[in-house]
């Protein structure tokens, strides 16, 4: 997630881009021939400043512009590659990146921000104000089509006050305006003109941050290197390399041959592959409750899904304990609405919908389905139960919760088609195109609770992140309310109410947060689990020279 202040050079920390929700499906991580060994450059506190940072991840990252990533795989990459105004620290407190320092107007509606002087982009010109003015202003132009407008769109006006000082100015107290503005800032003296959805500058970015884009092959790797100018510190770590590799079980074999030095292990390969004596030699393994949820969507455009009693019985009989031991061999807590469990946001008073397929029989029963026919599948009106359910490749969690919600599903008369697609056409083609009946994802979350992006009914238009449609006036209501609100307890329970709302619509059947359980080679030294996760302070990261395995 994010960061904290400059002072403390070797405390430093690099930046995830994690300040609104993305689709979980993709890893961000991290190939090519590599020489073996060499010498080392010594940073400025003496450690060594070599090797490569080499990851798997299920799929290639789409686009290398920070508001327009709407994925993990490419917000990652951005995340490494641009800097925003604001990040979050290692415990998820909003500081400075860009900003030196910032004011905010008694009422909320201003904020000022001072920039750190002498940050250059990777090209060696100066970052100034006016990136920052051009990038909100490009963000906010209907024409890029930015999934994230919407946290946007009360900024009234962006007044450049000097080379390094601008001001914010809102229409109203925005609660989530520092975080947001964490967005990464892109170049005017290179994008100034172009049209961004086309511009070859998403293959081959220019950013400010700690890695310098140096090469892209589409769906085998992308190559970072380390930018030794930069204003924090030059990062040990001299290649960040995302790999991808479409198959969890082919990145185990990788990852325990040499081929990558880190991945997400599923939870069979946590349990019972890697908890022994030989694997732990070489590789540490990290068990955290991820800041994300995986959950089945329903296309509320799809007349079958229009009752909510149908979606309530789906919900029913889903049994969430069930998946969690057999599926996620107990690296998971249910979940029950849009919200990080454990925050002030999260209801527990909210419809968590406990496995009861007899409950789900008689709301299906209600809702005018039977089998009339005798022939296994329930119908109504002459049309049968029937619909797919689809998931993207790569990801056998997913994979196994469909096939067990189908078997769940069947023994209340229901047929269920599963099918699974490959990640890019998944999002491209189905999950964009709201080309679908029900669908298995994930959302990441952010730090703060504003939910406009995915649950507002002005996020169901074309290229919002409402892909299932879903309109509520009260909860735009709340949603909108949240935002104007600084008090945490009030939001809170603005939020809380928006949860339980959701969830007694059940529009998603929520399932589960996921452990998360990455491991990484032990040649990696500096790692600091944190609630941030394990990667906030990836620029400390460094590897000794006696273990350094690859070299340019």
């Amino acid at each position: 997630m994010r960061y904290r202040h400059f002072k403390k050079r070797n405390k430093r920390r690099t930046k995830s881009s994690l300040k609104t929700p993305q689709l979980i499906g993709v890893a961000s991580f991290f190939i090519l021939s590599l020489t073996f060994f060499g010498t080392s450059l010594l940073a400025q506190n003496d450690r060594p400043v070599g090797d490569a940072y080499v990851s798997g991840g299920i799929g290639d990252a789409r686009v290398l512009i920070p508001f327009l990533a709407d994925d993990s795989a490419s917000g990652s990459i951005c995340g490494l590659v641009f800097n925003g105004l604001t990040k979050t620290d290692k415990d998820l407190n909003v500081v400075g990146d860009l900003a030196k320092k910032w004011q905010v107007s008694k009422g909320g509606k201003v904020i000022t921000f001072e920039l750190h002087k002498g940050v250059m982009w990777h090209d060696g010109e100066p970052l100034t104000a006016e990136d920052v003015k051009f990038t909100y202003d490009a963000l906010m132009d209907p024409k890029n089509n930015c999934p994230y407008t919407a946290s946007y769109s009360d900024i009234e006006e962006i007044e450049v006050l000097g080379s390094h000082k601008i001001r914010f100015v809102y229409k109203e107290p925005y609660a989530p305006a520092l975080l947001k503005l964490g967005m990464g800032i892109i170049p005017r003296h290179i994008l100034e003109g172009e049209n961004l959805r086309k511009s070859a500058f998403k293959r081959k970015p220019v950013g400010s941050g700690p890695y310098i884009f140096e090469k892209w092959k589409t769906d085998e790797y992308i190559i970072l290197k380390s930018n030794p100018d930069y204003f924090e510190h030059r990062p040990y770590v001299d290649r960040y390399v995302a790999r991808v590799i479409p198959d969890q079980a082919v990145q185990y074999l990788e990852l325990i041959t040499g081929g990558i030095d880190t991945m997400g292990l599923t939870p069979y390969q946590y349990r019972y592959r890697t908890d022994t004596a030989r694997f732990k030699e070489k590789f540490d393994r990290y068990n955290y409750l991820s800041h994300g949820y995986t959950y089945i969507g329903y296309n509320l455009a799809d007349p079958l899904f229009a009752d909510r009693r149908v979606r309530e019985a789906l919900s029913y009989a889903v049994d969430k304990k069930e998946i969690i031991e057999g599926v996620l061999f107990g690296l998971g807590e249910v979940c029950t609405g849009p919200f990080l469990k454990g925050s002030p946001y999260y209801s527990v008073d909210a419809a968590g919908y406990d496995y009861d397929p007899e409950k789900a029989k008689e709301l299906l029963k209600e809702a005018g389905w039977s089998d009339t026919d005798g022939d296994g599948v329930i119908d109504k009106d002459g049309n049968p139960f029937k619909f797919k359910l689809i998931t993207n490749q790569g990801n056998k969690v997913r994979e196994d919760v469909a096939t067990l919600v189908q078997r769940q599903w069947s023994q209340l008369g229901i047929e269920v088609e599963i099918q699974i697609i490959a990640w890019a056409s998944f999002i491209d083609q189905f999950v964009d195109k709201k080309n679908f009946q029900a669908l298995i994802l994930g959302w990441s979350l952010p730090t703060d609770p504003d939910c406009y992006n995915v649950w507002h009914s002005e996020a169901s238009k074309k290229g919002g992140l409402n892909f299932i449609s879903y309109k509520n006036r009260e909860v735009d209501g709340l949603i909108e309310e949240g935002r104007r609100e600084f008090d945490t307890k009030k939001r809170a329970k603005t939020y809380k109410r928006i949860h339980e709302i959701i969830a007694g619509e059940a529009p998603y059947t929520f399932l589960f947060f996921p452990y998360a359980t990455p491991a990484v080679s032990k040649r990696f030294h500096g790692i600091e689990p944190a609630p941030a996760g394990i990667g906030h302070n990836f620029i400390d990261w460094y590897v000794t020279p006696d273990e350094r395995r690859y070299t340019w």
